[in-house]
């Protein structure tokens, strides 16, 4: 296995305050090649959990193994295993130009010569920064930044690497660029990926696997399709056109009704074709034009909502 988190709690404690449990004896294991979804709302202890495998934060209870190192007993040789992006660009440095931060963290990782040189120019020529390799990284934008500590994450070719909201501050262009390495690394480099990120639709077309966690704790780890599939129903969109002006149907009645330029959407979940049949049938009986019936497939944002209000 690339990752193993073993039992890995991390309280807080502050004086005068109650300790704070952000994560909450968790396991995890991840093997080589996977890309793995990283989610959870705000406060839910992934980033925590992040800083923890990169040698950031010193877990309370447990130990964290990446490539069999243990991070902590062996922390140098472990964190030659891994290239992060944390959130906020905090894993540059601002008053180097984005070519020395590069050389730099390359050069800590172990590489140098011609090999560190090739994949840093590479890189800048890829996120579109040639042209600016000899600038202070303090006069760029955060888009810019967030440019420059991908780059920084990926110039010594780790076999595990974190992306903690990789595309955070990015334009459209860029957002894909990364996209697309995203898919490059775990599928063509085989690499071990670990990506947090607030665009579910993203996490949904690159991830082979998705974590979700809540409150410290992990309440969800499937991959995309068996996930989607536990959540599969027969939910359905019905378009016509016209209103019913308060004459609903009872078989509608358990829809949710909104207008749309002068039509009307009936959505929600219809338990059998039966009852399809049957709304269908009031429909017509209504004397309003059918002008269409879509079943909808769940999709990963679905999905997490569901997860992550359970018990709220």
């Amino acid at each position: 296995m690339s990752i193993e988190l073993h039992n890995i709690s991390k309280i807080y404690r502050k004086r005068g305050k109650p300790p704070v449990e952000a994560v909450k004896n968790i396991d995890l294991t991840v093997g080589t090649g996977q890309v793995i979804g990283f989610l959870g709302p705000n406060g839910a202890g992934k980033t925590t959990t992040i800083k923890m495998m990169c040698g950031l934060v010193i877990p309370s209870s447990g130990h964290i193994l990446l490539n069999g190192i243990n991070s902590h007993t062996q922390r140098g040789k472990a964190m030659r295993e891994i290239g992060a992006v944390l959130e906020g660009t905090r894993n540059i440095y601002w008053r180097l130009t984005a070519w020395q931060n590069l050389m730099y963290f390359g050069r800590l990782k172990g590489m140098d010569g011609n090999e560190l040189r090739s994949n840093a120019e590479r890189l800048l020529t890829e996120l579109d920064l040639w042209e600016r390799r000899h600038d202070a990284t303090r006069e760029f934008s955060r888009g810019m930044q967030q440019k420059v500590a991908i780059a920084c994450a990926l110039v010594a070719d780790p076999p595990i690497v974190l992306l903690d909201e990789p595309t955070l501050g990015l334009d459209v262009q860029a957002a894909r660029t990364v996209k697309d390495w995203v898919k490059k690394l775990g599928r063509e480099q085989g690499k071990t990926v670990i990506l947090t990120t607030h665009h579910l639709a993203m996490a949904q077309e690159v991830c082979d696997r998705v974590v979700i966690m809540r409150k410290g704790q992990i309440i969800a780890d499937h991959q995309i399709q068996e996930l989607l599939n536990i959540f599969r129903e027969d939910y359905y969109r019905i378009k016509v056109h016209g209103h019913l002006n308060g004459h609903e149907p009872p078989a509608l009645a358990a829809l949710k009704a909104s207008q749309e330029n002068g039509d009307t959407l009936f959505s929600g979940s219809i338990d059998s074709q039966q009852t399809l049949y049957r709304i269908l049938d009031d429909i017509r009986e209504s004397q309003l034009p059918l002008l269409g019936v879509e079943r909808i497939e769940p999709d990963l944002e679905d999905v997490f909502v569901r997860l992550t209000q359970e018990g709220e």
